[in-house]
């Protein structure tokens, strides 16, 4: 199998609202207006103050909920609910126990109708590309964190999904780890190009993978900043450029932050 052949799609979020309502409690508004447009085979990570609306507004790319006004597309197609051409990856892993690394990985092949040894032979290059040929036959009860997410993250593009979704992958791993994945999410984005939207809360992540850098507000949540990253791949963290834009990106965080905790600048300065 050479690269993916399906043709990575773009995003549009119409003025988009969320609001939660709790059982016995106050309604939530997790999403002001947000309007957004991303271009096929973009890399664009969100960041924000916990409880912004980011996995929220990821949440209503992927289908899994919907929007209390506004409207998605997928391309020209309107969001509706889940689809398998917006794959999604989680933080922690979502591998069925009970399948084999191999099952898990083709697992949307399956549901797709692909004949087993189609599925199985995609399966396999996948597997290979994350570094995990010899471990298809296994049970996720056998690989590490890491390993689990390297088949978390194979099974996201062998089902060749148009658009990849992103919900902190790596957050929960150690930094020698997490540092291994980021390098191999970029050299399989570099390969295929799909569309790819990423949640994080670490501003280093999203400099060093996307292209696109999107800050969101304390909640309710809006987009406070939409940055271009016109740096060089491989990227260095400690090149001026990187780190300058870093500092930006966390000032604009700690302001945030400060306006969750009702701190304003000359409170903070007395």
């Amino acid at each position: 199998m050479t690269a993916a052949s399906k043709k990575a799609l773009g995003i549009r979020v119409d003025h988009v609202s969320k609001l939660f309502y709790p059982k016995d409690q106050e309604p939530v508004d997790a999403l002001r207006p947000v309007d957004l447009t991303v271009a096929p085979g973009d890399f664009v990570a969100i960041i924000g103050p916990s409880g912004c609306g980011k996995s929220t507004l990821l949440n209503l790319i992927a289908g899994f909920e919907t929007p209390t006004a506004g409207s998605m597309y997928a391309g020209d197609k309107p969001v509706k609910g889940p689809d398998p051409d917006r794959g999604m990856v989680f933080q922690q892993y979502a591998l069925f126990p009970w399948l084999t690394v191999r099952e898990n990985v083709a697992f949307g092949l399956k549901l797709a109708g692909v004949e087993q040894t189609v599925r199985d032979s995609r399966a396999n290059q996948y597997l290979e590309l994350v570094g995990l040929q010899g471990f298809g036959d296994s049970l996720p009860v056998a690989l590490s964190g890491g390993m689990k997410q390297r088949a978390a993250l194979a099974r996201a593009f062998c089902t060749d999904s148009s658009i990849i979704l992103m919900d902190e992958p790596f957050g929960a791993l150690d930094a020698l780890t997490r540092g291994f994945l980021q390098h191999e999410l970029l050299r399989i984005w570099q390969e295929h190009r799909k569309t790819v939207v990423l949640v994080t809360h670490s501003v280093q992540e999203a400099l060093f993978l996307a292209n696109r850098i999107l800050v969101m507000t304390n909640r309710p949540g809006r987009i406070k900043r939409d940055e271009v990253i016109d740096l060089p791949y491989p990227r260095d963290a400690m090149d001026e450029t990187f780190r300058k834009l870093e500092r930006s990106i966390l000032d604009d965080l700690h302001e945030e932050l400060q306006a969750a905790h009702g701190v304003t600048a000359t409170a903070q300065a007395d």
